[in-house]
């Protein structure tokens, strides 16, 4: 349990969550369908490192009627949207009746060619998932892109200042609500409008501290690139099995 909320950081946790503010009045909306006035719950997941847990949050979220939008990166290190198993992933996540998202990577690109490049890896995701993509989140933004222009790369920019200051903005970044917990936020207290930044990796398995998620994430990253050079070169011995 973290130390500003009596929300645990587990599936049951996020899925108490949700159903909180949907006791309060809330109705889940999408970015574009969204009034900062009215009592809208914006949910938001940015997968910055597994696709698998985001599928997982996508499946949880399907049996509860929750629906919510996934930001994937097409430049990263840590997973190709293009591969096989990602691609069951990003359809797994569809299939649960969610919206699918651009996570773009400002800082890999020059700021006179931001628009052009959003614009690029819009047209590469959409290609890849058969689906519209109508909204792009930023990559660990700088505070000057936060409240910005309206749209980027001609698609919703999720940190507009419609979606970060006219209505109530919350973010688990780093495993905690560092900004306090959704629940006490002051938009809901005034029944505006909560645009919610969730990541998978921080709610899916059991209950265990940020750093330990990531070593688990690791654990499991390592043992699929090792079977997976296992299969593709045969002087390759995987671990456990020399």
């Amino acid at each position: 349990m973290t130390a500003n909320s009596d929300i645990q950081f587990t599936p049951d946790g996020y899925v108490a969550l949700v159903q909180r503010l949907r006791a309060r009045g809330y109705a889940l909306r999408g970015f574009a369908a969204s009034d900062p006035a009215a009592p809208h719950l914006i949910l938001r997941h940015d997968v910055d490192m597994s696709l698998e847990r985001a599928a997982e949050m996508a499946a949880l979220e399907a049996r509860h009627g929750i629906s919510a939008t996934y930001f994937v990166l097409v430049r990263s290190e840590f997973y190709n949207p293009a591969a096989a198993a990602s691609g069951a992933a990003l359809r797994q996540i569809l299939a649960g009746g969610h919206r699918i998202g651009l996570h773009f990577d400002a800082a890999l690109h020059p700021p006179s060619a931001q628009d052009e490049a959003a614009a690029a890896e819009c047209a590469l995701l959409e290609a890849l998932v058969g689906t519209p993509v109508e909204a792009i989140s930023f990559h660990r933004p700088p505070a000057a892109d936060v409240g910005g222009a309206e749209r980027i790369g001609g698609r919703l920019n999720a940190y507009a200042a419609r979606f970060t200051r006219d209505m109530g903005y919350c973010s688990d970044s780093r495993g905690a609500w560092h900004h306090g917990p959704p629940l006490a936020h002051p938009a809901v207290a005034a029944r505006r409008a909560l645009h919610l930044l969730t990541h998978p990796i921080w709610w899916m398995g059991a209950e265990a501290a940020p750093a330990e998620r990531l070593r688990s994430f690791l654990e499991r990253r390592f043992a699929h690139l090792d079977a997976e050079l296992a299969r593709h070169c045969s002087v390759h011995r995987p671990e456990g099995g020399r």
